[in-house]
């Protein structure tokens, strides 16, 4: 989540006179994250956030994105609702940029997940990927290994080695990925993005996640992957924490096991969701207004990674 449109309260009360949630108290900026602007809101009813769609995402594309989050949550999944204005719209527009209220959802994001929470974690993700058999829309993967090579290919290597110079022949490992590729896993919705700051967490049990917005129809057990690397690390992308893997894949496979086609992919899988991480870091580094509320990432932080489960193997998930 970010900043980078500023909305005057006028702009806030004029909007939010549109949805039936009581009128406006406060509305704060949040500032995490790289792709859309996004505000904490309150009225007299309570609390909601809102996101304004700043890049990456076509708006054509935002009734997957928040059918899914309605159809989710009436599975029972700890995800938010999307709320609909007086007219039973999804989505309205302000200046020509697209805008969602959604449910807020109580509970805290873990800083350094535990075993415990991993186990949570890994069973909503689960349900999730259950749940999404049912939804009857599919989107393609757009940040799959393909595209996240292509977006390396098309920097300026020169530009990629002044972010750094581990960041010179980045390109040609992203294409050995690609073509190391599965393409024959079960598939479902996948949320493709669950790191700790997209999982709320209350009384040890999984409240909410959130930031769909890059969810898509593709292999369970690369989400799976996604996920395991955004939380057994710390942000630096080093100090595996074996017990947290663990945690995670048992708490999934306590609701859905993974086959065992699944399970001897996951090494090139999690490569791969590094890749992701490291392209689209790379290109939000070089593309982020020096003036944006927002924190830059380190590609860096996910090449750490990528090194670590190109030299485990499957030693990483055993």
């Amino acid at each position: 989540m970010a900043v980078y449109t500023h909305l005057g309260a006028e702009d806030f009360a004029r909007l939010i006179a549109e949805y039936n949630v009581g009128d406006l108290v406060s509305a704060k900026g949040i500032a995490e994250g790289v792709s859309n602007s996004n505000w904490l809101i309150e009225t007299t009813r309570g609390r909601y956030i809102l996101t304004m769609y700043e890049r990456r995402i076509d708006v054509s594309q935002l009734p997957f994105f928040l059918g899914l989050l309605d159809h989710l949550a009436q599975s029972g999944c700890a995800v938010p609702a999307t709320i609909h204005d007086r007219n039973g719209a999804a989505y309205r527009e302000i200046d020509g940029k697209a805008v969602a209220l959604i449910e807020f959802l109580p509970g805290v994001s873990p800083t350094r997940p535990t075993p415990d929470q991993a186990e949570a974690v890994g069973a909503a993700l689960a349900r999730v990927h259950i749940a999404g058999l049912s939804f009857g829309e599919k989107r393609e993967n757009d940040l799959a290994p393909k595209d996240t090579a292509a977006i390396l290919r098309a920097c300026d290597p020169a530009v990629l080695t002044g972010i750094d110079e581990k960041l010179t022949g980045i390109a040609a490992r992203a294409d050995d990925a690609v073509a190391r590729w599965p393409h024959s896993l079960p598939c479902s919705i996948i949320h493709s993005d669950l790191f700790p700051d997209n999982v709320l967490l209350l009384d040890g049990k999984v409240s909410g996640m959130i930031d769909f917005y890059f969810a898509a129809y593709d292999m369970m057990a690369y989400d799976l992957a996604v996920t395991h690397a955004a939380w057994c690390f710390d942000t630096n992308g080093m100090n595996f924490d074996r017990a947290v893997g663990n945690a995670l894949l048992s708490g999934y496979e306590a609701v859905r096991p993974l086959t065992s086609a699944e399970r001897g992919a996951l090494p090139i899988l999690a490569e791969g969701a590094c890749l992701r991480f490291v392209a689209s870091r790379a290109e939000d580094w070089i593309e982020t207004p020096a003036d944006a509320q927002v924190l830059r990432k380190d590609p860096l932080d996910f090449l750490r990674r990528w090194d670590f489960y190109a030299e485990k193997g499957q030693a990483a998930f055993a």
